[in-house]
């Protein structure tokens, strides 16, 4: 096991490289950029565009090449694998040639690193390839995943846990930063070779997160999961509890959830998880070891809660470029206001939107206020959907998008919001089962929102605040007029307005 103080070091030449890619780190535009992580079980190329903060995904192909198989036992890389691998990395050089995105960074980890052919591969990999493939070391790759992690939570507190094809990784996140880590011999491949059956494999696996626990603490309230098996145990989690969204990214797991789930996971055949779930055969092979390993790794930290993060060692190449204050803002509002800007058709006008319908919305808590920043944000984004389907676009946009900084609650919440945007009930709404993660409360709350950018793009389509002031006092929503508002005040934005009174259980007054 690395050594988890050690201050980590990243080669000058990957610096380098991702210097030139962030123009200006400060930039809120991120000039396309290409990242292939070589892992050991998968290979894949991502390609980023859109808002620097929270870069959208231009392109994700992954193959499923599986270098690291037999590792433990050989000693060499899967020859299979080297093979498919070298295939991937030649047509990754090609696509990314045709997408103008030059140079693409490429990083291996542990079965790389670990292989004594692992040198043959990385000469063989760049000869015919073109590309450049650094080989990072655990600590390093360890501490690339924590920064990934804070890529999608800026605030994130607790333990990043990567788990790929031949390792581990652990890592603390903490206060923007991420602090000590270490890499452990945990992948699904090297527990394969664990002699003694599934006795030898829980005493192994014991006695290597007891160490874990002495590197990093075990009082951490919250583990961040990343890696694709632990994405297959959360989606199965999902299939098991009835969960109604499929995204995975920021979905929450109790421990008890996860210990049902696993048993479920052993009593249950691979064709009909995959039936249930659609995950391939090659990932749900290693989900039985990678749940032997969560059953462990819940019994010796004991957190209070589980979070999957898609965001993991390739978005940590990102966060290694950003200047302070980038990682500094608020990657929803980074991708709300990018949103805006290429398609609304009037970019600028839900800040004003914002500051109109603000002083109905006073005591709401900072998080509150995010959410209906971005919501006014995104309100006119989906205009050019058919009329029949605007509001279930606006619905499906928001709470299937891969946005960062955002819980499921919060992506139903910000749905409903703009659901009502475009439409006055949501009664036989197709979107209903993902209501349930919604209280009472916080769904009266996302229709008002939602009434409320509805009636204020509809009085002015140019700034709000200078047609009219919302005030609510003693059960009165109160809109004083401008000589600007008098001539902009019609049937239909009166009508709207009522409504979003009705809403608010309150009288209507226009002076």
């Amino acid at each position: 096991m690395s050594d988890a103080t050690t201050p980590a070091r990243t080669g000058t030449s990957l610096r380098e490289t991702f210097a030139k890619m962030l123009d200006d780190p400060s930039a809120r535009l991120l000039r396309r950029v290409g990242v292939v992580d070589v892992g050991s079980n998968s290979i894949r190329m991502v390609v980023f565009d859109g808002a620097a903060r929270s870069p959208a995904y231009f392109y994700n192909e992954k193959v499923m090449a599986g270098l690291g198989a037999g590792l433990a036992s050989t000693g060499r890389l899967n020859p299979e694998g080297v093979t498919r691998g070298l295939e991937a990395l030649r047509r990754f050089a090609e696509l990314a040639r045709g997408m103008d995105v030059a140079p693409l960074t490429c990083v291996a980890t542990a079965a790389v690193r670990e292989a004594e052919d692992g040198p043959d591969f990385h000469a063989r990999a760049e000869a015919e390839s073109g590309l450049t493939l650094h080989v990072v070391d655990g600590r390093e790759e360890a501490r690339l995943s924590g920064q990934g992690v804070l890529l999608g939570w800026p605030d994130a507190e607790g333990l990043v846990c990567d788990i790929g094809g031949n390792s581990m990784e652990v890592a603390v996140v903490g206060g923007g930063t991420v602090g000590a880590r270490v890499s452990s011999p945990l992948g699904p491949f090297r527990l394969q070779q664990v002699k003694g059956g599934a006795a030898g494999r829980r005493r192994h696996i014991r006695a290597v997160m007891k160490d874990l626990g002495e590197a990093v603490g075990t009082g951490h309230g919250r583990i961040f999961l990343v890696g694709g098996s632990w994405r297959a145990i959360a989606r199965i989690d999902m299939e098991r509890r009835g969960y109604p969204m499929t995204v995975l990214h920021e979905y929450r797991m109790t421990p008890e959830d996860l210990t049902a789930t696993i048993e479920h996971i052993a009593a249950t055949d691979t064709a009909t998880l995959k039936a249930a779930t659609g995950i391939s055969s090659t990932r749900l092979e290693l989900v039985p070891l990678a749940a032997e390993v969560l059953r462990e790794l819940t019994r010796a930290f004991a957190p209070e809660e589980f979070a999957v993060s898609s965001f993991g060692i390739r978005e940590g190449l990102l966060y290694e470029q950003m200047s302070p204050s980038l990682r500094e803002r608020d990657p929803l509002i980074e991708a709300a206001r990018f949103t805006e800007k290429k398609m609304a058709r009037m970019p600028g006008f839900g800040r004003k939107l914002f500051q109109f319908l603000l002083p109905l919305f006073e005591g709401a808590s900072a998080q509150r206020q995010r959410l209906i920043l971005a919501a006014c944000l995104l309100h006119d984004t989906a205009w050019r959907a058919h009329p029949d389907y605007r509001a279930e676009a606006c619905f499906d946009n928001v709470t299937r998008a891969n946005l960062a900084a955002l819980s499921h609650p919060e992506r139903v919440f910000l749905g409903v919001a703009l659901l009502h945007r475009y439409k006055s009930s949501r009664a036989n709404s197709p979107m209903a089962p993902l209501f349930a993660l919604l209280s009472a409360d916080e769904l009266r709350d996302a229709e008002v929102l939602g009434k409320a950018m509805r009636f204020g793009a509809m009085f002015s389509v140019r700034n709000p605040g200078t047609a009219g002031r919302l005030s609510v006092d003693a059960g009165v929503l109160r809109l004083k007029l401008t000589k600007t508002g008098r001539a902009l005040m019609g049937e239909v934005a009166l009508a709207r307005f009522r409504s979003l009174a009705s809403a608010m259980g309150a009288t209507a007054e226009v002076v």
